[in-house]
C-alpha cells in the first residue's frame, strides 16, 4: 500500500517530538543522562547483559524491548510509536539491470542500488529532456542513465578529480559501445555553495545525496516544478549546527547536526561494511581516543575526536588514531602508557555507554524517517505526486528509502 506522506509525517512527528530530550541527550560518559534517570530507565538498562545488549545493539531495541523482562513500559510504549512511525513500504518496481560490460568498475552493492534506481526511475526519465544527476560521484549514475534511456545526462560534482574520472569512464563507454551521442557530461560544482537551479522538464536525481546537498535538491526541484528521485544520505553534512524544516507540515523539526549524525548508527544483524563486532569495537576506540586526547588538555566535543582522520581508521586500533589525531594537534605521539590505560578504561566504561544508549540509538531510524517525510512533504506541497519507499534491502545499503516526485 502507498505511503500517505502527511499522514505518515504527522506519526513520525507524534512519535519524535516528545523525545527531544532523547535526541539532545548524546551518552558520553558513565553518568546517566537526565532524560533516562527522570524516565526510571537506568537500572534497567544497566542490568542488561552482555549477550541481550548484542542482541539490542543487532536487531534494535525497538524490536527487542516487547520481549526483555523488566522492561519499564514507557520504553516498551516508544519502541511500539518507533517501530510503527518508521515502517516504511517496498518499492514496486522492476529493476533496470545495465549490461555487465557497463559496470566493470561498480562494486557489487552499488550495482544493487544502480539497477534498482535506474527501473523506479524510468518512467520519468521516459518524459525528461535531460536527466541532472547532484552529487555524481564517480558518475556511474550519470553515465548508465544517458546509455540506457538516450537523454541528455548531467552529472554534478563538487570534486574535479572525481569530475575527470568520471569524464574519461563515461567517453571510453561511448567509444566501445560506438554511441558518441550517448556520452553523460560532468561539470565541477558546488551545490552547497552555487545556486542549483533546474528546467522544468529535468528530472533531477541524487544517489545519496549527502546533507544540505540533499534539501537543496527538494528545494531547487520544488521551485522548478521538476520530477524527482532522491536517496539520502548522511544528514548531518549541512552547513549550520542546525537544519530547518523544508515543509510547512515539519515546521517545529529543527534537528541538531548530532541529532542527524544518529541516523548513521543502524541496527542490523549483519554489517554493511564490515561486522556489527567490528563496528562496536570502532566506537570503543573512538571513546578511548576522545579520552586520551582530553587527558592530553585537548578540549573538545564527543565527535571531534576524529576530525580530519576517516572513521574507518578506528578499525585500526587505538594506537593509529591517536597518533594521527595527536599528530594533527602538534602534540606528541602517544606513548605505551596512554594506550594501555585508555584502551583498558574504556574496555571498562563503554559497556555502560553502549547500555545506556540503547534509547537514543533506537531514534535514529526515526529520525531518518522524519527526515525523509518533510524533504517529500515539501514536494507534496509544491503540487507534485510523491512516492516514499525502499528500493534495495537495508542490507545492500542502510540508506535505502528513495523519494519519487512526478508530476
Amino acid at each position: 500500500m502507498p505511503l500517505d506522506v502527511p499522514s505518515a509525517l504527522d506519526d513520525a512527528l507524534r512519535a519524535l517530538l516528545p523525545v527531544h530530550d532523547i535526541l539532545d541527550g548524546r551518552v558520553d560518559d558513565v553518568d546517566p543522562p537526565a532524560w533516562c534517570v527522570d524516565r526510571g530507565w537506568v537500572d534497567f538498562l544497566l542490568g542488561l547483559g552482555d549477550d541481550e545488549l548484542a542482541r539490542c545493539e543487532a536487531g534494535g531495541l525497538a524490536e527487542r524491548a516487547p520481549d526483555l523482562d523488566g522492561a519499564p513500559a514507557s520504553l516498551v510504549a516508544l519502541a511500539a510509536a518507533v517501530t510503527t512511525s518508521t515502517q516504511i513500504p517496498v518499492l514496486d518496481a522492476a529493476r533496470h539491470a545495465p549490461p555487465a560490460s557497463a559496470l566493470r568498475s561498480v562494486r557489487e552493492r552499488k550495482r544493487e542500488q544502480l539497477a534498482a534506481l535506474l527501473g523506479a526511475v524510468a518512467p520519468m526519465a521516459a518524459r525528461a529532456a535531460r536527466i541532472v544527476d547532484v552529487g555524481a560521484g564517480e558518475g556511474h549514475f550519470t553515465r548508465l542513465a544517458a546509455e540506457l534511456f538516450d537523454r541528455e545526462a548531467l552529472g554534478i560534482e563538487r570534486s574535479a578529480v572525481s569530475v575527470a574520472s568520471a569524464t574519461a569512464r563515461a567517453a571510453s563507454r561511448a567509444h566501445e559501445i560506438d554511441a558518441p551521442g550517448s556520452v553523460a557530461r560532468f561539470v565541477a560544482y558546488d551545490a552547497c555553495r552555487e545556486e542549483l537551479r533546474f528546467a522544468r522538464d529535468d528530472l533531477a536525481v541524487g544517489l545519496h545525496a549527502c546533507g544540505e546537498v540533499g534539501d537543496r535538491l527538494i528545494t531547487a526541484a520544488a521551485d522548478a516544478r521538476c520530477e524527482v528521485a532522491l536517496v539520502s544520505c548522511c544528514l548531518q553534512k549541512i552547513a549550520g549546527s542546525v537544519r530547518a524544516p523544508l515543509s510547512r507540515a515539519a515546521a517545529r523539526l529543527a534537528l541538531r547536526t548530532d541529532t542527524l549524525g544518529l541516523t548513521n548508527l543502524t541496527a542490523q544483524p549483519v554489517g554493511v561494511e564490515t561486522t556489527i563486532e567490528a563496528t562496536i569495537a570502532a566506537r570503543q576506540v573512538r571513546f578511548a581516543l576522545l579520552q586520551l586526547l582530553r587527558a592530553r588538555g585537548v578540549v573538545l566535543d564527543p565527535g571531534e575526536e576524529m576530525r580530519g582522520i576517516n572513521r574507518r581508521r578506528a578499525r585500526k586500533g587505538l594506537r593509529d588514531v591517536a597518533t594521527m589525531a595527536l599528530a594533527l594537534r602538534d602534540l606528541p605521539a602517544p606513548t605505551d602508557a596512554e594506550i594501555a590505560h585508555h584502551t583498558e578504561a574504556s574496555r571498562r566504561l563503554y559497556g555502560v555507554i553502549r547500555r545506556l544508549s540503547l534509547p537514543r540509538s533506537m531514534l535514529a531510524r526515526l529520525v531518518e524517517v522524519a527526515v525523509v517525510l518533510d524533504r517529500a512533504a515539501a514536494l507534496v506541497e509544491s503540487g507534485a505526486r510523491v512516492t516514499v519507499a525502499t528500493f534495495v534491502e537495508r542490507a545492500v545499503t542502510p540508506r535505502n528509502i528513495v523519494i519519487l516526485a512526478d508530476r
